[in-house]
């Protein structure tokens, strides 16, 4: 047993030629009660703001495809997505800043922090100036050029480029504060911004149609000015409530360096997941035409909703596998990145299985008008981001390192393999669907990549993440789904059908976690909390 009265397991790592031995906590979620309290608080947080966020985004796609049509809304995806490249530069000073700035909270260094933020600030802004001379003349030539916009949609298309790129550099420069609200834990306040983004985004669709002017070009302004005011909200709380968030003229140069070189080598990863993303728009754009751009961004919005409630238990395990790491802690940060990972499949599972199963019916209610295709993308985006998702714990504890120039060089070079495959497969005339085939089969491959790396790195054992997640995780989705299909196929399609397969897949999902998905110890931790509940409600 531990201090905190919690029984411990003892995994062997290899080091060298020897090996090392370190005990962990059976239930490291629950080993401290502070960081216990603090992630069960924070949890709670992001789950209210994942439940209305995602209520309020799904009724906004609805409007915003009916206000817009079909290919107004596809020529705002794909011309936002070539914005969203840029993303390439700013992910990877992103992941820097959030890396530096919970590092230096873990170690308790806070003339460190200041010196961080400050940094940050400055790097951001000189960033986001080269973004908009970047954006506004070789960007804004290649939408004219080369994008497949429709007759005369060429200026709407223009002004939805514009105000994409202004937005976008807005967001840039708040990034650190949106740092220190996550470094900080600070996920009630992180939560209401998030709500009012949604908010705001819906009450913007909704006065679409009381002007007279182009609503394509009038939406991309009014998203515009909810970049500001998001941007106004974070800067006065953080100001407000974290001394170290004052900019400051930067002194260390060695911070600078030491940082631009993390952003560097994370700059090769971001590149990757964006060609992965957003480059996959404008191939399906140039290939298939902006209707087909349409069926993906309704598809993303799909798997978006489905995705934020596990990057809530991400979000809020990440700090704590990079202060653990600090603070040299590696049994607990081991533990959590495969509890994380477990966790994070198990939320994905129960919230995707019935709106995989029922998809059809469900985008026909809450659309009205399905663009074609969007079934199969649906279906495939929710199979690829249960993929790549099971190796975020494993990145976040590669990035605690901060020595990641191997890494970001090894999985850049395999997961940048969906780019060029998809494009050779499109020009060999492949299906569309294909662009998801190849990315399910290239993050396949990254996930085996990457457990390598972290034995290398952290000294963490590829066959602790077998057993611990790997095994489990398919074992239960094998099981889980059963019951679903049988109830699919003996009932005709209707509401009747949707609610027997929501009760049916709820209730498999959380039997089958639970006998099969999580430990002994897990089991019986569960239950005494519910018991704990339930006599203190008596």
């Amino acid at each position: 047993m531990n201090g905190a009265g919690n029984p411990l397991v003892s995994h062997k790592m290899p080091k060298g030629k020897g090996s090392i031995t370190v005990d962990l906590p059976l239930f490291p979620l629950f080993r401290d009660m502070n960081d216990n309290r603090r992630i069960a608080k924070n949890t709670v947080y992001l789950y209210i703001r994942t439940f209305l966020v995602m209520l309020i985004a799904l009724y906004t796609s609805r409007v915003i495809l009916q206000t817009l049509g079909v290919n107004d809304y596809g020529i705002f995806n794909a011309v936002g997505g070539v914005v969203s490249m840029f993303q390439i530069i700013s992910g990877s000073l992103a992941a820097a800043i959030s890396r530096y700035i919970t590092f230096a909270l873990g170690k308790g260094n806070m003339e460190r922090l200041r010196q961080v933020f400050s940094t940050s600030m400055m790097v951001q802004i000189l960033i986001g100036v080269a973004v908009l001379i970047l954006g506004e003349t070789l960007g804004l030539w290649f939408v004219n050029t080369y994008m497949n916009i429709p007759e005369g949609r060429m200026v709407a298309a223009n002004w939805v480029w514009h105000c994409s790129l202004f937005s976008f550099v807005i967001g840039l420069i708040y990034v650190p504060f949106n740092a220190m609200i996550i470094a900080h834990e600070h996920m009630n306040m992180y939560a209401f911004l998030s709500i009012f983004d949604a908010v705001a985004k819906l009450v913007i669709v909704l006065l679409l149609p009381f002007f007279g002017l182009d609503r394509l070009a009038l939406y991309s302004i009014l998203l515009v000015g909810i970049s500001l005011t998001n941007f106004s909200v974070y800067y006065f709380y953080c100001r407000h409530h974290f001394c170290e968030s004052h900019f400051e003229k930067p002194k260390d140069m060695g911070l600078i360096k030491e940082m631009t070189n993390f952003a560097g080598f994370s700059f090769l990863n971001n590149a990757a997941n964006i060609l992965n993303s957003q480059g996959l728009n404008v191939l399906i754009n140039i290939f298939f035409g902006v209707a087909f751009n349409a069926a993906r961004g309704i598809a993303t919005q799909v798997e978006g909703a489905v995705m934020q409630f596990v990057d809530n238990i991400i979000m809020a395990i990440n700090p704590q596998i990079t202060k653990s790491y600090a603070v040299g802690d590696k049994g607990r940060m081991f533990m959590l990145v495969c509890s994380g990972s477990r966790f994070a499949y198990f939320l994905m599972l129960f919230f995707a299985l019935p709106v995989f199963l029922e998809t059809d019916f469900i985008l026909k209610l809450w659309l009205g008008t399905v663009p074609e295709y969007t079934v199969v993308f649906v279906h495939l985006s929710l199979i690829g981001s249960m993929v790549k998702m099971l190796g975020n714990t494993g990145y976040t504890a590669c990035m605690a390192t901060g020595n990641i120039k191997r890494y970001s060089i090894i999985i850049t070079v395999v997961g940048i393999l969906v780019f060029p495959l998809v494009y050779l497969a499109f020009k060999l005339s492949a299906p569309v669907e294909w662009a998801y085939y190849i990315f399910i089969a290239v993050y396949t491959a990254v996930l085996f990549v990457r457990l390598g790396l972290m034995k290398q790195m952290i000294e963490f054992p590829p066959q602790m993440f077998i057993k611990e997640v790997l095994l489990p995780v398919s074992l239960v989705t094998i099981a889980a789904v059963i019951a679903p299909l049988i109830v699919l196929h003996y009932i005709e399609v209707g509401w009747l059908r949707l609610i027997s397969v929501l009760l049916v897949s709820t209730v498999s999902c959380v039997i089958f976690i639970y006998l099969i998905g999580l430990k002994r110890y897990e089991r019986d931790s569960l239950m005494k909390t519910l018991a704990n509940k339930i006599k203190f409600t008596k």
